[in-house]
């Protein structure tokens, strides 16, 4: 990374930053992360000029805080907690099935509304795994620019839309993601220093071991270990779980660069068209599974919800609705939409496409 990159990322999240700031003082749900999307979105939509040529944000920079929220994560990782993880049989079923439905109801969508061949239609209807689709969809020649393109929206779509709805049910809008936090804001230096560096550290092994979404899922284990042991508290202030609600929200807006024209309206229509499939199948599963075991709807519905896995524990962390347990669910769709992917290609696509 040169440096005019360099200062156009730290520009980019300053100006994200004081979008994210005014939209504090709006009702928008997690309105750091949600006005530093909508404004990172309006420069890369309107003044794509003004960036480097081929820029892209870089994703080092966005790990760093992902890491941040895996920490926050792992850190509210209790043995109660751990104790629970046998009752959620049940859901996990739910999710299974749900990652099923999802997936095929997506092909028939991509493929039989929108138009697109059978390859791209299969890895652009992926309810999850951003980066294994986009890999798997790019070896078995999907058109790389929509799939990337249906793929973000999903994404974007759904962690503007399902904050919302969840903020007209609650009847308050959602605040930011530390607000919930049980952490005391009088953070010694110390304990931020050393939640940072297990940050880092379970980055590293994340990466090393391969784990599903390992950026997030290795400083999750690695709090949760340090935190579970009793080896030391670990703590961040909300100002750094507000960055990084800016710094994951300006990378995603910045998403819609490039995007125009009759592609970018049909590719948003048919998003909308699939995230409303989705989210009332996971509707319709949250209330079920609800009844059944007991399980909060609010943390059945974001474990259901096809959002990203680090964007959706934001959201969990906003509403103090167990965020590791939801993150478990996510790591585990992101597990089932990847072997679900290989059968439907194995299926759909014929031998020439395994």
């Amino acid at each position: 990374m040169n440096s005019r990159s360099i200062l156009t990322t730290l520009g980019l999240c300053v100006i994200a930053g004081i979008g994210g700031y005014l939209a504090s003082f709006t009702l928008l749900p997690l309105p750091y992360m949600l006005g530093a999307l909508l404004t990172s979105g309006a420069i890369a939509l309107f003044q794509e000029d003004r960036l480097p040529r081929e820029y892209q944000f870089p994703q080092r920079f966005r790990l760093i805080f992902m890491a941040l929220v895996g920490v926050m994560i792992g850190a509210q990782v209790t043995p109660d907690l751990i104790g629970q993880l046998p009752g959620l049989t049940l859901s996990l079923v739910a999710l299974t099935a749900f990652t099923l439905l999802a997936q095929l109801g997506n092909y028939l969508m991509f493929r039989h509304v929108g138009g697109y061949d059978r390859t791209t239609a299969l890895f652009a209807g992926a309810p999850g795994g951003l980066l294994e689709s986009l890999a798997m969809g790019e070896e078995r020649g999907a058109d790389l620019q929509l799939l990337t393109m249906q793929q973000f929206l999903r994404i974007i779509l759904v962690i503007s839309l399902l904050p919302m709805g969840l903020s007209l049910w609650y009847g308050t809008p959602l605040g930011s993601a530390a607000g919930a936090s049980s952490a005391p804001q009088d953070i010694a230096p110390l304990t931020i220093v050393l939640a940072v560096c297990v940050g880092l550290l379970g980055t590293v092994a994340g990466r090393f071991l391969r784990l599903p979404a390992g950026q997030l899922t290795g400083p999750l284990l690695a709090a949760a270990i340090v935190t579970v042991s009793g080896l030391a508290p670990l703590a961040l202030p909300d100002w750094m779980i507000n960055m990084a609600q800016v710094v994951i929200g300006a990378s995603l807006g910045l998403r819609f660069k490039g995007l125009r024209g009759h592609a970018m309206i049909r590719a948003l229509w048919l998003s909308g068209l699939s995230v409303a499939w989705m989210l009332g199948l996971g509707l319709a599963l949250s209330l079920g599974v609800g009844a059944w075991t007991g399980l909060r709807f609010d943390i059945l519905l974001l474990s259901y919800a096809p959002g990203g896995v680090t964007e959706m524990a934001l959201v969990a962390l906003s509403l103090n609705a167990n965020p590791a347990l939801v993150t478990l669910h996510h790591v585990y769709r992101i597990f089932v939409t990847v072997l679900a992917m290989g059968a439907f290609a194995r299926w759909l696509l014929g031998p020439q496409n395994r």
